[in-house]
C-alpha cells in the first residue's frame, strides 16, 4: 500500500536522522523532536544542522536561524543566560542583553548592558548602542540621546546607521523633528533590512507627510515581493508597522 510505504520511508529516514544526531554529538533534544514531530521535526533537523554542513554559506545559515526560532524562540536566551551565569564575562553579559532585548525584555537589557560597559568597556560603540536601545523601548529617549552622545561622529567611531536610527528615534521622541528626519533619512539609506525604512516612513506618517509615507510602504511592499518567503516575515513586521502609523496619522 502507498500509505504503508510512505511511513515506512518515514520512519527510515527519522532513523537516519537520529543515528546523524548522535554521531555529530547534537543535543539530545534533537532525538525527541526528529521522532515526536514527524516529519516536522525530521525537517527541521536536516534544515537546521544537516544542510548547513554539507553546503555553508550566508543564506543557508539564515535560514537554519529562522527555523531554530520559530521551533524554539527561548533557545538563544536559555543558552546566553546559562553561559551568563558560568561565566559572567562582557561578551556573555552582551551576548544576554542582546537576547532579552530579542524577547521584549527591555528592562532586563538595560541593566546588563549597564554591567557590562564598566571599566575599559565604557565606551564599547555596541553596548552604547546596546542600552540606548533598551532605554528607547522603555520610553527614556532623554537617558538614550546621552548614551548616544558618546558615540564619535562617524562610523569608525560608532556612529552607524544603526546608531543613526536610534538617534532619530530619540529625538523624535524629545520633540526635535527636523534632527529626527535627518538621522532617520541616513539611516534608511544606508541600513540593511527593513527596519529603517520602516521606521522612516512611519515617522513621516506621524508628521504630515503621508504621500511620502505611503510611497515608502509601497516601495516596501515591491521589495518583500522579491525576497524568498523564509525571510520576509521580518520585513512585513516593519512594512506593518508604518502602514499602521499612516493609517492612524
Amino acid at each position: 500500500m502507498p500509505s504503508l510505504s510512505l511511513i515506512v520511508l518515514s520512519l527510515l529516514i527519522a532513523v537516519a536522522l537520529c543515528v546523524h544526531a548522535v554521531r555529530t554529538g547534537r543535543a539530545t533534544y534533537w532525538l525527541w523532536i526528529i521522532l515526536m514531530f514527524q516529519p516536522l521535526g525530521g525537517a527541521v533537523y536536516f534544515l537546521t544542522q544537516v544542510v548547513p554542513g554539507l553546503l555553508g554559506g550566508t543564506t543557508v545559515r539564515r535560514i537554519g536561524q529562522a527555523a531554530r526560532e520559530t521551533l524554539d524562540p527561548h533557545r538563544e536566551y536559555r543558552e546566553a543566560k546559562a553561559a551568563c551565569e558560568e561565566t559572567p564575562t562582557v561578551r556573555n553579559q552582551s551576548r544576554l542583553a542582546a537576547a532579552a532585548a530579542h524577547l521584549g525584555k527591555p528592562a532586563e537589557a538595560e541593566a546588563l548592558y549597564r554591567a557590562a560597559a564598566q571599566g575599559v568597556m565604557a565606551d564599547d560603540p555596541v553596548l552604547l548602542l546596546g542600552l540606548a536601545n533598551a532605554l528607547l523601548e522603555l520610553r527614556r529617549p532623554a537617558d538614550a540621546l546621552a548614551v548616544l552622545e558618546r558615540l564619535g561622529d562617524d562610523e569608525a567611531h560608532g556612529r552607524t546607521p544603526a546608531a543613526a536610527l536610534a538617534l532619530g528615534r530619540a529625538y523624535e521622541d524629545l520633540g526635535r523633528i527636523p534632527e529626527a528626519d535627518t538621522a532617520l533619512q541616513w539611516a534608511a539609506q544606508r541600513m540593511p533590512g527593513f527596519e529603517a525604512l520602516g521606521r522612516y516612513a512611519a515617522f513621516m506618517a506621524r508628521n504630515g507627510r503621508r504621500d511620502e509615507a505611503r510611497e515608502a510602504v509601497q516601495d516596501m511592499d515591491k521589495r518583500l515581493e522579491k525576497l524568498k518567503p523564509q525571510f520576509r516575515k521580518e520585513g512585513r513586521a516593519w512594512r506593518d508597522l508604518a502602514a499602521q502609523a499612516l493609517s492612524g496619522a
